[in-house]
């Protein structure tokens, strides 16, 4: 049993006012193996006030000096990536290989974003104007359960290079990883205040850094409703807000595609950490002509796929976070087939053999219309979505006809095709080929999907506002 008991707050562990106690189920037994402490309004309240004190001396410090804290956070998290492992295996049901992975790219960010700021001119020239780009103030960061040590671990490095203090909501699912990402934080030795963590719910915790006047600006990352709802409660104090909310991506093959490449990728875009990604790609768009030779493609790889113990080096897919998501899936396979979709494998149910935790089929739909709930809604699940098109112009209008626009994908062996394609597809992202990997291009979404963008120069930008200075000041830059 893990207890957590314990937030941080100006650079040190306190036991928290809140008493409430919330329980850690290993999603791979379903049993009991924890409980952590929520904080209160409270222990929010007592968080931002030490951020809001550490700000007027960290804005003012140097590259140089907030360079070394970026290095120490880098060192201390890539010295427990480890221990980071562990609790993503046993806490999330993250599968082995990738959890490791996970945990040293979380350390690099670090550096990542070190580089970006030490690129960056924090002081410019516009016409005949000096301009200054400021730390936006304390910002209020609230991640979600579902990559919870990497997005802390971004949203912080960013506002430290900003010259930001920040108050940190991290979800209660994902104590055990937090308390590890949160002991190498500490380990860094930042200044008091700089970096605070207050574990507690989102409607509390999480309401109360929306609308606190000492909140200059929030940082979220989760669904679209509550990202609707923070920003409605924000704007009383007209907090600067980036928003990376839900997607719902499309996976377009185009008809001169290397098919037998092409779909095993599409279903690991979709089955992507255990079906658990924003940016998965659940709907796939395929030839009509060729739909007979997808659906057989498509029912090899998903079927191939290792689903059990993520311990297991051999495991792909490990379980759903909790009982709640696995109903939340397992309700909309039954929607999909209720509604006339052709189930080519997987469907309701655990498989064999896996009925402790809280295990899903790989599912593979086909014969699946754009009307139908499983082509709309974000299921956060191993379950794709097969739709067909006649034309190149049609599989663009299915795959932009989403209130969403976070990611999408484009397959082709003709480049110039794919980003013609790419041109036209409403989506923060476009992967041509295959999933790829850059954290220094912008990350976020059009329509639903989200306001503004994260990583990079892009992501730095959001924590600054600029000053102009206009008259002489240029002259003495």
């Amino acid at each position: 049993m893990h207890t957590i008991d314990h937030i941080y707050i100006n650079g040190q562990f306190i036991t928290p006012h809140g008493t409430e106690l919330f329980d850690l189920v290993n999603p791979t037994t379903g049993q009991l193996d924890g409980q952590v402490r929520l904080g209160d309004v409270e222990d929010t309240r007592r968080a931002i006030a030490a951020a809001k004190a550490a700000f007027p001396a960290f804005s003012r410090s140097t590259k140089a000096q907030r360079g070394a804290m970026l290095q120490r956070l880098h060192d201390a998290v890539l010295a427990r990536a480890d221990d980071a492992a562990d609790a993503l295996i046993e806490e999330y049901g993250g599968p082995r290989n990738s959890s490791v992975g996970r945990s040293r790219y979380t350390a690099n960010m670090f550096l990542d974003v070190k580089k970006v700021m030490d690129d960056h001119e924090f002081v410019k020239t516009v016409n005949k104007s000096k301009v200054v780009l400021e730390p936006v103030g304390v910002v209020g960061i609230i991640t979600p359960w579902n990559s919870s040590a990497w997005f802390i671990a971004n949203k912080v490095a960013t506002a430290i290079a900003a010259g930001c203090t920040v108050v940190v909501k991290p979800s209660e699912l994902s104590a055990r990883q937090n308390q590890v990402l949160l002991e190498a934080i500490h380990a860094a030795e930042l200044p008091p205040g700089v970096v605070n963590v207050v574990n507690g719910r989102g409607d509390v915790v999480g309401a109360e850094l929306s609308v606190h006047p000492d909140i200059n600006k929030i940082s979220f990352t989760g669904s679209t409703p509550v990202g609707k709802q923070i920003a409605r409660l924000g704007v009383d104090t007209m907090k600067r807000v980036t928003l990376e909310l839900g997607g719902k991506s499309a996976n377009v093959i185009l008809d001169d595609a290397d098919f037998v490449k092409a779909i095993p990728n599409a279903v690991a875009a979709c089955y992507m950490n255990n079906g658990q990604a924003c940016i998965a790609g659940s709907r796939l768009l395929v030839p009509a002509h060729r739909l007979e030779e997808v659906k057989q493609l498509a029912r090899m790889a998903a079927e191939a796929i290792v689903v059990g113990d993520p311990h297991d080096a051999a495991v792909a897919l490990g379980p759903i976070v909790t009982q709640k998501q696995f109903e939340r899936v397992q309700h909309y396979i039954a929607v999909g087939i209720e509604e006339g979709a052709e189930l080519v494998t997987g469907g309701l149910g655990k498989p064999d053999g896996l009925e402790a935790g809280y295990f899903v089929k790989p599912t593979v739909f086909a014969g699946v219309t754009p009307s139908m709930t499983i082509a709309k809604d974000e299921i956060f699940g191993p379950v794709l979505s097969i739709m067909t098109y006649e034309t190149e112009e049609e599989a663009i209008a299915i795959a932009n006809d989403t209130p969403y626009g976070l990611q999408a994908y484009v397959s082709s062996t003709d480049l110039a095709r794919a980003n013609r394609v790419a041109d036209q597809l409403l989506a923060g992202r476009v992967h041509i080929n295959g999933i790829h990997d850059d954290l220094i291009a912008p990350f976020g979404g059009f329509k639903q999907s989200g306001i503004g963008r994260e990583f990079g120069p892009y992501g730095l930008e959001a924590y600054l506002e600029p000053k102009a200075i206009l008259g002489e000041a240029a002259q003495y830059r």
